[in-house]
């Protein structure tokens, strides 16, 4: 079967999206999209953004509609221009199920708290002179996820091979409060954001268990702020493994 158009669609997307860059405290991390179908599954996941940012997800089914989820990212980029150092830590709990004809869609709902901090240098050079401005923050964070997946009859040929495909897509808002703001070590005025940070995602079932899975998406804020803003989009390129599932019918 030739190439699906949404995945042709998307690696359009996905261009446009690395041509953006920001400066914010706050860089999102791959939302959990664990795809779980029945009680005692277990997904564990990691991926990368261009950025260096790696975020390590992993969820566990509890019962037939209930699961909880620990999430982490973390980037330590050192530049001529600016070093970055960025973590993030997070744990949900929420309801999955499926349906359709063919019980071949899942629906997850999600609902998660966390924090992290970022250390962000920004370094210039005049007259042989160097010059630096560091900002430094930390920030609680609260979420609410919803995730819809779709298995459809389409799959990818390469050498020769069919890889079956899924698509899917996640809606997380976030409300993200400064606990810590420092600008060059003098206090600053803590701020909140609000964040609506929609994805998708396609996965390449490689083997029955592991998925290659690529993510792109963006991020906007809700409120007009300085240091705490909506500006990193999330590309992502990761491997999702899932045990203990049910065979999603086509």
């Amino acid at each position: 079967m030739n190439t699906p158009l949404p995945f042709l669609k998307s690696i359009a997307f996905v261009s446009l999206l690395l041509l953006t860059g920001c400066v914010s405290t706050y860089m999102p991390n791959v939302p959990n999209v664990p795809m779980f179908t029945q009680k005692g599954e277990l997904s564990a996941a990691g991926h990368i953004t261009p950025k260096g940012n790696i975020t390590f997800n992993t969820a566990y089914a509890v019962t037939d509609h209930f699961a909880v989820m620990a999430n982490g990212s973390m980037l330590n980029r050192e530049r001529r221009k600016e070093d970055f150092r960025h973590n993030l830590v997070e744990v949900a709990g929420g309801y999955f199920t499926t349906f359709g004809a063919n019980q071949n869609r899942v629906l997850e709902v999600y609902a998660g708290i966390g924090g992290g901090s970022s250390d962000r240098n920004e370094k210039e050079e005049k007259e042989g002179v160097m010059t630096s401005t560091r900002r430094e923050a930390g920030f609680s964070k609260y979420f609410l996820q919803v995730n819809f997946t779709s298995k459809r009859k389409k799959s990818l040929r390469l050498l020769g091979n069919e890889f079956p495909l899924n698509y899917g897509t996640a809606l997380r808002g976030s409300y993200v409060n400064m606990n810590k703001h420092l600008l060059n070590g003098v206090d600053q005025p803590k701020e909140s954001n609000i964040f609506l940070e929609p994805i998708f995602y396609t996965r390449m079932a490689l083997t029955p268990t592991v998925q290659l899975q690529y993510t792109s998406g963006t991020n906007f804020g809700l409120r007009n702020r300085k240091a705490l803003t909506a500006g990193y989009s999330v590309f992502s390129l990761g491997f999702v493994i899932n045990v203990g599932g049910r065979n999603l019918g086509k």
